[in-house]
């Protein structure tokens, strides 16, 4: 293989990596995300709405078909619905009527309503993107991350059951490119992972790889150069929705934790990080403070810890911190770490050669 797209879909932007191993190119973009994208444009329409598509990022576009509803009539067939929540009586109590996929296309020729289809993936914008890279819209393989809560049991948080698929997945290997998933290989209980596999099936491409943004952030961020010579390490991805930290040795994951970025402070992330890497932390705590959930496998003890590494679009948050935190950027550039985290991922599935990612 000698052609890779690596596609990072967060709440904020979308970061586009294109590499060509055979010449040791690479390319790329950081645009605006989908759900931004969406949202602005549902904002802008006026009246009814009819919503198909596939389950995507939430948060803002959940937020405006919301409000729609309180002064419009909003219809959505149940795989769109599945954005907002996926506890269809949820939707409801909103103010959004569910419809079949049949009634869904006949109200779009009506024109009382507006039609829309959501979705991370839109074909045409990132082949426009593409294009302006002078890249050829051709690859040999295709590798998207975006963040996939799953799809609970009943009686199950999105919260617990997202630990569970890391914890089942990292106890029998401790590397985040253990949750790297071909296309046919996406478990059902990953819902926007698979709608994103199913749509990515239409870029030209044979192969497409689907991860989970956090995952790819921590193998991204653990390939900066500087953790190269090191043994022991502790890594920030501070992003737009979400922060992870996660403790590394030799590139096994020991441990992480996740928050909501705007639900942290500095004084806590930095005591987070120290109980980290001395193992006094569990899911269960992180839970009860308003976190996302952790995981621990073992501690490195946090005066042995020989780098403490921060990248992510909102990082300025550890400008003033008390710890020796440095500035990563694998590949040269902060903005990269989820595609680079994605491509090494990929090439350690497929056996490439290891490279520096410098």
């Amino acid at each position: 293989m000698n052609r890779f797209l690596l596609i990072d879909i967060g709440a904020g932007t979308m970061d586009i990596l294109f590499h060509e191993r055979h010449t040791d190119s690479y390319f790329k973009a950081v645009v605006k995300s989908p759900v931004r994208c969406l949202a602005e444009k549902i904002e802008a329409i006026s009246g009814n709405l009819v919503v198909t598509g596939k389950e995507m990022g939430g948060g803002p576009i959940s937020q405006v078909l919301l409000q729609k509803a309180q002064k419009n009539r909003v219809l959505m067939t149940e795989a769109a619905a599945a954005t907002i929540h996926h506890n269809l009586d949820r939707v409801r109590a909103g103010g959004i009527e569910i419809i079949s996929p049949n009634d869904a296309a006949g109200l779009k020729q009506d024109k009382g309503f507006t039609g829309v289809n959501i979705g991370d993936i839109d074909i045409e914008r990132i082949r426009r993107i593409v294009n302006d890279l002078g890249v050829a819209f051709d690859f040999d393989a295709v590798a998207i991350c975006a963040q996939d809560h799953g799809v609970p049991p009943q009686d199950t948080s999105h919260l617990d059951f997202r630990h569970s698929i890391f914890s089942k997945a990292l106890d029998k290997n401790p590397y985040p490119h253990a949750l790297l998933y071909r296309a046919d290989e996406v478990p059902a209980y990953l819902n926007r992972l698979q709608s994103i596999a199913a749509d990515a099936g239409n870029l030209p491409t044979n192969t497409v790889f689907v991860m989970d943004s956090g995952m790819a952030a921590i193998l991204g961020a653990s390939l900066d150069p500087r953790i190269g010579a090191h043994h022991k390490a502790l890594v920030l991805d501070i992003a737009t929705s979400h922060t992870v930290g996660a403790a590394v040795c030799a590139g096994e994951i020991a441990g992480f934790f996740e928050y909501h970025t705007h639900d942290i402070a500095l004084p806590r992330l930095e005591t987070l990080l120290q109980e980290l890497a001395d193992g006094k932390m569990s899911h269960e705590a992180i839970l009860s403070e308003g976190g996302h959930g952790a995981y621990l496998r073992y501690a490195l003890n946090f005066n042995d810890v020989d780098i403490i590494l921060a990248t992510g679009p909102k990082r300025k948050l550890v400008i003033t911190s008390r710890l020796p935190i440095v500035w990563g950027a694998p590949l040269g550039d902060n903005m990269m770490t989820g595609t680079v985290g994605l491509l090494e991922a990929v090439r350690r599935r497929i056996g490439l050669e290891p490279r520096p990612y410098i």
